[in-house]
């Protein structure tokens, strides 16, 4: 216990780090959009690849891929539900931001520094995830909210997608380890160093993200989102609990389910005309809330 807790404090800690070096303005928000680059691009793929290099492809991680989609549609579905009486934009805006799992940014980098050997499942529940990220969210939100102007199309969400260097690399990873093809010695060497700073960027990227101001008028509208997103989360991972998974699956499951808003939410919040600061505060708290949340469950579990 006392190792989980000392490792989520070490997590928090970083990010307070990348908070306060944005208020003393050694660094701004613009750096960490650069940051943000670099773990996308760099360190989340060479993860990706060090963590799945003795990946055995069974048919229940392949029934992850499915479920990451399941999981996204759900809550797009009961966002969409539980927000009718509310105007297109706002509507969207719940969507997104109760939709969709932080994995990359988040929820890799937390599970790395807990229990490196679950990142090939949270790999295979992130593909899935990723297709719905990269577009099929914005589909099935915008033809519910009734907003039909630049709607994906199948070949755009394909476009992103294979545009994506952590979506190609576990396809690349998948596909290797599907035909039992093994890598050289030599590739793990030189990208296991870039891999190790995937978690420390990633939270010191998200504390240069933190924004804590908010117009008072719009904190109803957050606390709703947030109460759907985590009173949600928190029924699922209950049920996943209770579940006859296995052991890792169960945990991975229950952790994702009250991870944070992911960025692909505040891009499409924004761009459905969601206010940037609104947005902004809420991606925010929730990063807040779900690092002890996860803690907690990590402990329970």
């Amino acid at each position: 216990m006392g190792a989980v807790l000392l490792n989520s404090l070490g997590l928090f800690v970083i990010i307070l780090i990348g908070y306060l070096t944005k208020r003393m303005n050694i660094l701004s928000k613009a750096d960490g959009s650069m940051i943000s680059k670099i773990v996308v691009n760099v360190t989340l793929p060479a993860a990706i690849i060090v963590n799945l290099q003795a990946l055995i492809v069974k048919n229940q991680l392949l029934l992850l891929i499915v479920a990451g989609i399941g999981l996204n549609l759900f809550m797009i579905l009961l966002g969409s539900f539980l927000s009718k009486k509310q105007d297109q934009v706002e509507r969207e805006f719940v969507m997104y931001s109760v939709s969709g799992y932080n994995i990359g940014n988040f929820g890799i980098p937390f599970v790395q520094s807990f229990m490196p050997l679950a990142i090939p499942i949270l790999s295979f529940l992130d593909i899935g995830n990723s297709i719905m990220l990269a577009g099929g969210s914005n589909v099935v939100a915008e033809g519910i909210s009734g907003n039909q102007a630049g709607k994906p199309s199948p070949k755009k969400v394909f476009d992103r997608l294979i545009r994506s260097v952590p979506f190609l690399c576990y396809l690349i990873m998948l596909s290797l380890r599907m035909f039992h093809v093994e890598l050289p010695a030599a590739v793990f060497l030189l990208t296991q160093p870039i891999a190790n700073a995937n978690t420390f960027l990633s939270m010191f990227m998200i504390g240069l993200f933190l924004e804590l101001r908010l117009p008072r008028k719009d904190l109803s509208l957050v606390l709703r989102i947030l109460g759907i997103k985590y009173g949600a989360g928190i029924i699922m991972a209950i049920l996943f609990m209770v579940l006859p998974l296995p052991a890792m699956i169960k945990v991975v499951l229950c952790l994702v389910s009250v991870g944070p808003i992911p960025t692909f939410g505040v891009i499409n919040s924004v761009a459905a005309g969601m206010r940037e600061e609104v947005v902004g505060f809420t991606s925010s708290l929730s990063f807040l809330i779900s690092l002890p949340l996860m803690t907690v469950l990590l402990l329970f579990l």
